[in-house]
């Protein structure tokens, strides 16, 4: 594994997050919290939680090192611990690239059910998203609404996220009605809850509750910081993650207090703050940098990790989205990240491109051949057969040709060029975005994701009519997608 920092610069590290929660301490707003933590021995003062450094570390030998992560049906399951890596499109962009004019626009509900159809038939982006907020659905039920469309939509496991402290339970509810009830989602989850504090060293009353749910119900929860370097957090990597790593071990803390061993996940999103043009960029190599060795601070912890890392700032399909975004995927899973949010995404987070997603997902690939190493032993060596055909031979025929082909090499698309330059031409000399926008359509038009069993579909659709009915919408409210 790829690692950024020395066990004593992650000991650095440690040591100044916990005197920067023990001295200067974390702002919660947040009366359940503030409680349970005050209870626990934390000095408070108004709103600004002073952590003993022995409670941080007591805290932190409860997270488990890994938990499961299933499927809708509850048949496969993915470890999330480890060197595990499990791609996943990022979250909450608010634009979406037009198909058929290519341009940025707000994003609809249609447009939202297009990425997960199309998440749920790529087979490197292992899980799903609520990644978009469609302009056409009311803001109050915008959450829950994402986490309904993919529930019917995909079998695949689910990153998402509450913006309301009700939301959360709605939101619980769906996913109980989907899979059986409290008991198998808390025997098995299926969906992870993201909760984010503010940076500079801020939980707001609806994250921290979140995070608060999390525990009770036993649903996993991922911390992700977003500090942006020079702005929200010190200009340096290493003061980054000093800062970052106080706002990720706080919410241990709180999670840990709360249910003893309930499934955590140490994230972050980092960025390069660019003063030039008042940017944070998401893509910059500071930024992966960053989002890398704060995982490797986690797995030092033994807790699973997660970055935000795959997503590019160009705000279209060309030379520095592949770059940004080849970059992030790969060194994020050569780190070892074990969830990594951001294929399909451009224009940092604010923006979800389909055609994107597919080139993201053979980069994805490419990133898991690597992973998968190269294997030395007595017939991959093949000094027989090398002896055999000797000078001037060639392996084109060979058996052992046939039967290692698939094994070492890894297979693209059609989406990834590799014909000569006249076979090129004659296809039409098609750029990588034409041919992924050409899978986008035929996936579109030929994937059927997996049916929810009738009698769920039902127990879905009618715990949703119960929570418009309690906002005091009707079912008309939503789009017809």
């Amino acid at each position: 594994m790829l690692k950024l920092l020395s066990n004593s610069e992650i000991d650095d590290i440690h040591a100044a997050s916990l005197d920067v929660l023990e001295k200067g301490g974390v702002q919660i707003n947040n009366e359940p919290a503030l409680k349970l933590l005050h209870d626990n021995g934390c000095n408070i003062e108004d709103e600004l939680v002073k952590i003993p450094r022995e409670l941080v570390e007591e805290q932190l030998g409860k997270a488990p090192s890994e938990f499961k992560l299933y499927t809708r049906n509850g048949e496969k399951e993915y470890t999330v611990g480890g060197d595990n890596v499990i791609y996943n499109p990022g979250s909450s962009a608010i634009f979406f690239v037009d198909q058929k004019t290519a341009e940025m626009r707000r994003a609809t509900a249609k447009d939202f059910k297009e990425l997960v159809r199309l998440t749920d038939a790529l087979e490197h982006i292992h899980a799903q998203s609520t990644a978009m907020v469609p302009s056409d659905i009311d803001e109050e039920i915008g959450d829950l609404y994402r986490l309904y469309v993919v529930l019917k939509n995909s079998i695949k496991p689910i990153i998402t996220g509450a913006f309301t402290i009700q939301g959360f339970t709605y939101m619980k509810n769906l996913l109980e009605k989907t899979v059986g009830g409290p008991e198998e989602l808390r025997a098995r989850p299926r969906a992870i809850f993201d909760c984010c504090p503010s940076s500079p060293l801020m939980w707001s009353d609806v994250t921290c509750q979140n995070l608060l749910d999390c525990a009770e119900y036993g649903i996993p929860g991922e911390i992700i910081p977003a500090p942006q370097m020079g702005a929200t957090s010190p200009v340096t990597i290493a003061g980054t993650l000093v800062e970052s790593n106080a706002e990720n071990l706080s919410g241990v803390v709180i999670s840990q207090l709360a249910n003893p061993g309930t499934p955590i996940v140490y994230g972050g999103s980092p960025s390069a703050f660019d003063m030039r043009y008042l940017t944070a960029r998401l893509g910059a190599v500071e930024s992966v940098m960053a989002a890398c060795a704060g995982a490797q601070i986690g797995k030092h912890y033994g807790i699973p990790t997660h970055g935000y890392l795959g997503l590019s700032d160009s705000k279209t399909s060309d030379g520095q989205g592949g770059f940004e975004s080849g970059m992030g995927i790969l060194i994020a899973a050569m780190s070892g990240v074990n969830i990594i949010s951001g294929p399909g995404m451009q224009a940092s987070e604010n923006c979800q491109s389909l055609e994107k997603l597919v080139l993201d997902n053979e980069y994805c690939g490419a990133a898991y051949r690597m992973l998968d190493g190269i294997h030395v032993d007595e017939l991959s060596l093949a000094t027989e057969l090398i002896t055999k055909m000797g000078p001037g031979g060639h392996f084109l025929a060979q058996k052992h040709t046939r039967e290692y082909l698939r094994k070492e090499q890894y297979m693209p698309t059609e989406v990834l060029d590799r014909l000569s330059a006249d076979a090129w031409v004659k296809a039409g000399s098609k750029s990588s975005t034409d041919r992924a926008r050409e899978r986008v359509k035929t996936v579109l038009s030929e994937h059927q994701p997996e049916a929810l069993p009738k009698e769920r579909e039902h127990g879905l659709k009618d715990e949703m009519k119960k929570i418009l009915k309690n906002y005091s919408l009707k079912p008309s409210h939503l789009p017809k997608i």
